[in-house]
């Protein structure tokens, strides 16, 4: 069943493209959180998405949120791509593809009959609360869609 808005967010410790860890249970009671999970480096929609992220990031800020984006892609090349392009958040390696399973944000194969990659994390978008619960939650199927942008901010002004 997928998770949903109300649902407690499931915890998880990665390693960072700066090989810090980093855990969701590291910002309960301090900051709300905008998880990302995105298919992987360097493909035009992510990049798109996560800019836009890096580049609103002042509203995020102002909203009490911390953004931290997701993806099956190995430290060494998030640490590539963030320095290509400036990104003043997190990057987190699920390498092990665990967390992202966790969040049933998983794609078993990526683009079938084109790109046959076992096991990439689907777009995703969630905003969990400083208690830890779910209060939106988009998965998206189609990886050339973007998260809903507006929802994520309306949702985290309502907090």
């Amino acid at each position: 069943m997928p998770l949903k808005a109300g649902d407690k967010a499931p915890d998880f410790t990665l390693k960072s493209h700066t090989l810090d860890q980093v855990s969701l249970s590291d910002y309960k009671d301090k900051s709300n959180v905008v998880l990302l999970f995105f298919p992987l480096v360097n493909s035009s929609v992510c990049e798109k998405e996560l800019c836009s992220f890096r580049d609103g990031l002042s509203q995020y800020n102002e909203m009490d949120a911390q953004v931290l984006a997701v993806s099956v892609d190995s430290h060494f090349a998030q640490q590539l791509w963030a320095d290509k392009h400036n990104f003043n958040f997190p990057l987190l390696t699920d390498f092990n593809k665990e967390v992202c399973q966790k969040y049933e944000a998983y794609h078993d194969i990526f683009v079938p009959g084109k790109l046959d990659y076992n096991g990439v994390a689907k777009r995703s978008a969630f905003v969990i609360d400083k208690s830890g619960i779910i209060k939106y939650a988009e998965v998206l199927d189609n990886p050339g869609d973007e998260p809903n942008y507006d929802a994520v901010k309306e949702t985290l002004k309502s907090l």
